[in-house]
């Protein structure tokens, strides 16, 4: 199962690019593989509430997947992104994303987990 957990990172831009490299190893393998996988991001940091190094890397993954799709349905695999809040359970993550990875008809998405996000206008 390939399943990203973006790391937390700091402004320095080497952690960010290292961060990005680590989930570029991951998906590169998993695309030649033919396989599908899951980026895992927290909700904040795709509105950037947790820093820019942060918002960097989680706007990076959802692009990445939102481009790795459109080459995986081509080949029969997929690609997705979870969003999770803090109130999220981690059991409720891994389960999501198992499903994500065991299902050929949903790639480029994101799917928010957690109670922050419902219906409320972001800035």
């Amino acid at each position: 199962m390939r399943i990203h957990w973006a790391e937390t990172v700091g402004e320095d831009w080497s952690e960010i690019r290292a961060e990005l490299d680590r989930a570029f190893r991951m998906s590169r393998a998993a695309a030649m593989e033919e396989e599908s996988f899951v980026y895992v991001v927290h909700h904040d940091d795709l509105l950037g509430r947790r820093g820019a190094g942060n918002a960097m890397v989680a706007s990076g993954l959802l692009s990445a997947a939102r481009t790795a799709a459109l080459e995986g349905v081509k080949k029969g695999w997929t690609t997705n992104v979870i969003a999770y809040d803090d109130d999220a359970d981690p059991k409720d993550i891994e389960k999501w994303a198992e499903r994500l990875l065991e299902s050929r008809g949903v790639t480029g998405e994101l799917i928010r987990i957690g109670s922050t996000h419902i219906g409320k206008a972001l800035p």
